[in-house]
């Protein structure tokens, strides 16, 4: 049986490279891996260890089995018949590329993609792309949004990927470890990583004029391996971010500072929206909790199309 890693899927095929000689291998999966107890759109995902075989007479090969996963992240199938699809296994950090504008990244999205990171067990980090086309107000807004970020306990990183100001961070943040790049359509990621390693070559398209959103350049997850080691997995631009078996009781775990400041609440099974000697409501009043990140937990909890977002 033969060892690889899973470096692109496009739903029924798979590259598969090989751990020995490096070759990638396409393989496709046999129906008993298809529907072993996985309620998923894509039972093997880009960064998966798997085993495979080679078929007779052919250079495809067959995926037999999963190795254990460190970890992985997943957001809420567009199929109805799932209940998950996987973007990406055995990952050593998440990064979610942000645009304050040209398109516009809404912190609900951001929250919701770093919710689902903390669920995971996930190290997220956050890149503010474009910031060569902001204007004073906007560069203001984007100050106030990474203050809030890094009080929250998460990295932050300004870049413009046109420009080339900053991207060096980005290299070293890259390097030597597996890393998911997410974000909506539009905000760089494809332009990012050609920057960083130009002999990938992803193909990137300009902003439409219309709606100021991007159009989908990457249509299926792929990993790519880094001439400074290491690998980056570019994801198809993510409209939505919904969660995916978080019980609404449990979901302030997921805001650092909301859950470390509810260590201090009066009551055990408080909700941290009305009860006497709410420590969340104390912290927010001090500014150590940010009302912005506790209105989009609330939004969260209470409107059901935001979970499915």
């Amino acid at each position: 049986m033969k060892k690889g890693i899973v470096t692109k899927s496009t739903g029924s095929w798979y590259s598969v490279k090989d751990n020995e000689t490096g070759i990638i291998v396409s393989c496709n999966i046999r129906g008993k891996l298809r529907i072993q107890g996985i309620r998923s759109t894509n039972p093997v995902a880009v960064g998966d260890f798997v085993e495979y075989e080679l078929q007779e007479n052919s250079e495809n090969g067959v995926i037999k089995n999963i190795l254990d996963r460190k970890n992985y992240i997943i957001r809420k199938s567009t199929n109805l018949s799932k209940q998950t699809h996987i973007l990406a296994a055995n990952l050593d950090q998440a990064i979610l590329m942000i645009t304050i504008a040209f398109p516009e990244t809404y912190t609900i999205f951001i929250d919701l993609f770093l919710i689902t990171a903390e669920a995971y067990r996930i190290p997220a980090k956050l890149i503010f792309n474009k910031i060569d086309l902001y204007n004073q107000q906007q560069k203001q807004y984007l100050n106030e949004l990474i203050d809030i970020y890094q009080k929250a306990g998460y990295e932050c990183f300004s870049v413009s990927v046109k420009e080339n100001i900053n991207v060096s961070e980005i290299t070293q943040l890259l390097k030597n470890k597996i890393s998911l790049l997410a974000g909506n359509s539009g905000v760089g990621k494809s332009s990012l990583i050609n920057m960083i390693d130009p002999g990938i070559q992803l193909k990137t398209s300009e902003i439409s004029d219309y709606h100021k959103s991007g159009k989908h350049t990457t249509t299926f997850a792929e990993m790519f391996e880094l001439s400074v080691g290491g690998y980056v997995i570019d994801t198809p631009g993510i409209r939505g971010f919904g969660l995916h078996d978080i019980h609404d009781e449990e979901l302030f775990h997921f805001f650092p500072e909301i859950f470390k400041a509810s260590e201090n609440c009066k009551y055990h099974n408080c909700t941290h929206q009305h009860e006497p000697g709410c420590a969340v409501k104390i912290a927010i009043e001090k500014g150590t909790v940010s009302q912005l990140r506790y209105e989009n937990y609330l939004n969260i909890l209470f409107d059901e199309e935001s979970k499915h977002r």
